[in-house]
C-alpha cells in the first residue's frame, strides 16, 4: 500500500477557492477507484501549511492512475492557480 500525503500553502485572499478545492478532492472519493482511503482536512494551527490530504493507494500503479485520471486533473487545475507551495510524500505502509 501507498500513503500520498500532499500539503498546501494558499495565496491569501484565495479561501473561497480553497474550499472549492477541497470539496472537489473530497468529491473524488468513491469516484476513482483507486483511492482506497481519503482524508482531506484544513490546518486550524495558523502559521504553518493551510491543507492536507492523505490518501491510500494499492500500489504506485494506482497512484500515478489517479494523478492522470482527467476527474482529477481537473481539480488540480484549481489548485495551481491558487497555491503558493506544494509539498508531496509518498511511502509505503
Amino acid at each position: 500500500m501507498i500513503k500520498h500525503i500532499v500539503m498546501w500553502k494558499f495565496k491569501p485572499g484565495t479561501e473561497k477557492e480553497m474550499h472549492q478545492f477541497l470539496d472537489g478532492l473530497r468529491g473524488l472519493y468513491g469516484v476513482i477507484p483507486q483511492i482506497k482511503e481519503q482524508e482531506v482536512g484544513v490546518n486550524r494551527a495558523p502559521g504553518n501549511y493551510d491543507a492536507v490530504l492523505i490518501s491510500l493507494f494499492d500500489d504506485m500503479e494506482a497512484l500515478e492512475t489517479y494523478k492522470n485520471d482527467p476527474r482529477h486533473v481537473a481539480v488540480a487545475g484549481l489548485c495551481k492557480a491558487i497555491r503558493e507551495d506544494r509539498v508531496a510524500v509518498d511511502f509505503e505502509v
